[in-house]
């Protein structure tokens, strides 16, 4: 388990552009970069930056930016921004595809801003014979302009500007600002910062292309986990573990609750964690692809068998050592930021329905080791925080009955749950799965009832001409547009940062800072040799194989762009256990064994991935090859 790419959306988001990944596509990019030889430049021809911008001129949103695009890019002067046009217009013999041609056909006889300033200065509408007399008012040579309009070289270039982005097409207008798909607000003082980059803005952009990267959180873990190797192991380990079993507490009159440092992260920040895990598992079974039966079947089966084999395994390697076999469940999870991290490097060699099958058995395997952390590794059991923290439950749940959408309340009890289902011995991560589940659901709001509902703000807004918008007209947009989405996935959304990039490297660091050299730790001994051979062997025998029962019995169906090849590599990419392994192992195991454990599944992961990735990019290269040699017209 860990931190999964929380932008993919199987069955949530259909509507959405998505990248051959799987993953939600934030931004579009240029196919075809600037080439300041062959772009239709309407001003700053010599400019050092360039803005390449993608317009229908008769679309009436590209219309109200024309002015802010010019005005901003005449702010830089001649030699500061190029700014060139490129064109999204649809089919070329309606009015915005004339206009186009026309402005085509300007460019040619090297007229093209006196025909820009002409098609918009008149309305929308556009037929051959009104661009024609544009023409002739602006002394064009008419012959040689209704000639370039209807050649196929004209047609040529605006199929090629609007296959010129990558992926599913947007409507116009869209911008790219030295190639980047500019997401800001169409403001002046934004473009100019886009334009210029302060260090501010270049930090930002940094920063995003790192968290939009799917393997960013991966790799945020692993130098996480590194950092606490290397300090334990350079003579820091003693004064590592003091500060983690610092306490740290609140006392209130004569009252206090204190716990170490390690105990605060592993179970009051995880607590998050599994909130959004909780977030995540509910949405899957509400409207994604856990809903679906038909698509459900697969993942589900490989899930049960990706945890029973592990689990089977280990308890047969420990039968006859109670000190240790109730470690069953450490090899049971699946890490899968790193799962789909390694699967995004391999990028096109793995097929994007294996990525949806990996990410759906992810979701039953977070399930899975929920249920077996909340039955299994509690730490005794105490009556009455039990039936309080039933009744904030009952709380909770009265909320979501009564249809109470706010977050905050659920929130604040969900953190009084975490006190009182901790004070009754059961995982106080469950606290965080509880609340998720509190949260209420709903349908997403209407795309076109938010759209209208918005225009008819912005429009009474401009009618006012006060040259800014209202506090109240602020407060109505955000409530209009924040209905488009479920309370859990807002929630979700202000959390999934701090989860990937704070929270679990946290876990990571105090959790795995294991003294290796001089450790008395044995690949031999029950307890690792269980959990090596749970992850290494257990995971993708358990997948691949209850999968290929249930194909052969027809209860379940593989997508044909998946091989078992491929289903064997993702077997072993889930038997990297990592964060939920060690997880489970800090609740089952303290002392020497704990650490041994640890290493244990630092080691297991550490071959299944390698073991995993091999498997995938040789899969990969062999259905490459044999898709090269399918005969032309087969």
């Amino acid at each position: 388990m860990g931190r999964r790419d929380w932008t993919w959306r199987a069955g949530g988001h259909s509507s959405d552009p998505e990248t051959s990944d799987g993953t939600l596509q934030l931004a579009y990019h240029l196919d075809r970069p600037f080439d300041r030889d062959t772009e239709m430049i309407l001003a700053g021809e010599a400019g050092r930056a360039n803005m390449v911008w993608f317009i229908d001129y008769s679309d009436r949103n590209t219309r109200r930016v024309r002015d802010l695009l010019v005005r901003t890019a005449g702010r830089f002067g001649a030699d500061g921004v190029a700014l060139s046009i490129r064109f999204l217009c649809g089919d070329t013999g309606e009015g915005g595809g004339i206009a186009a041609r026309a402005a085509i056909a300007a460019w040619k006889q090297g007229r093209l801003p006196e025909m820009h300033r002409a098609l918009f200065s008149r309305p929308p509408v556009y037929t051959e014979a009104i661009v024609l007399g544009i023409a002739k008012a602006l002394e064009y040579d008419i012959e040689r302009f209704r000639a370039d309009m209807n050649s196929d070289e004209t047609l040529e270039r605006i199929a090629a500007d609007e296959a010129s982005i990558a992926g599913a097409s947007p409507g116009a207008p869209v911008l790219f600002i030295n190639g980047r798909h500019y997401l800001d607000a169409w403001d002046e003082t934004a473009l100019i910062e886009a334009v210029e980059r302060p260090l501010g803005q270049r930090v930002r952009i940094a920063s995003t292309d790192f968290f939009e990267w799917a393997a960013s959180a991966g790799l945020v873990l692993i130098l996480a986990t590194l950092a606490a190797l290397f300090i334990a192991n350079i003579g820091f380990h003693d004064a590592y573990e003091h500060f983690r079993e610092t306490p740290i507490g609140l006392t209130v009159g004569g009252n206090g609750f204190s716990l170490p440092l390690e105990a605060w992260i592993n179970d009051g920040l995880m607590a998050l964690f599994f909130l959004l895990v909780g977030i995540e598992i509910k949405r899957e079974l509400l409207v994604g692809e856990l809903s679906d039966p038909s698509r459900a079947a697969l993942p589900i089966i490989g899930a049960i068998g990706g945890m029973v084999a592990p689990a089977l395994i280990y308890a047969g390697i420990n039968w006859g050592h109670p000190d240790t076999v109730h470690g069953w469940g450490v090899p049971m999870a699946t890490d899968i930021a790193f799962t789909l991290g390694i699967m995004a490097l391999l990028g096109d060699r793995v097929p994007t329905s294996l990525k949806v099958f990996v990410s759906a058995l992810a979701i039953a395997d977070d399930l899975g080791a929920i249920l077996v952390i909340a039955l299994f590794y509690g730490e005794g059991f105490h009556m009455e925080p039990f039936l309080i923290a039933c009744g904030v439950m009952v709380l909770m749940i009265g909320l979501n009955v009564g249809r109470f959408y706010a977050r905050t309340p659920y929130v604040l009890l969900g953190i009084v749950l975490w006190y009182f289902v901790h004070e009754a011995g059961l995982h106080a991560t469950l606290a965080g799965v509880l609340t998720a589940a509190a949260i209420p659901s709903r349908r997403s709001g209407s795309v076109e009832g938010v759209a209208a509902q918005t225009q008819a703000i912005f429009e009474a807004e401009m009618r006012e001409d006060r040259g800014n918008i209202a506090d109240a007209a602020v407060m109505r947009l955000q409530n209009a547009i924040e209905r488009l989405r479920e309370p859990g996935f807002h929630l979700q959304h202000r959390l999934e940062n701090w989860s990937n990039y704070l929270i679990l490297p946290l876990f990571a660091f105090f959790n795995t800072g294991i003294l290796v050299m001089g450790s008395s730790f044995s690949a031999m001994a029950p307890e690792s040799m269980g959990v090596i051979l749970g992850l290494l062997v257990g995971k993708p025998l358990g997948i691949v194989g209850i999968c290929w029962i249930a194909v052969k019995l027809r209860v379940a169906r593989l997508s044909s762009e998946i091989s078992w090849t491929q289903m064997a590599g993702a077997g072993f990419l889930a038997g990297v256990g990592f964060t939920m392994a060690i997880f489970i192992a800090s609740s089952a195991f303290s002392g020497a064994e704990l650490e041994s454990v640890k290493l244990a599944v630092l080691m297991a992961s550490s071959l299944a991935a390698v073991t995993g990735a091999a498997i995938l990019w040789h899969a990969g290269a062999k259905s490459s090859e044999n898709l090269g040699a399918v005969p032309e017209g087969a």
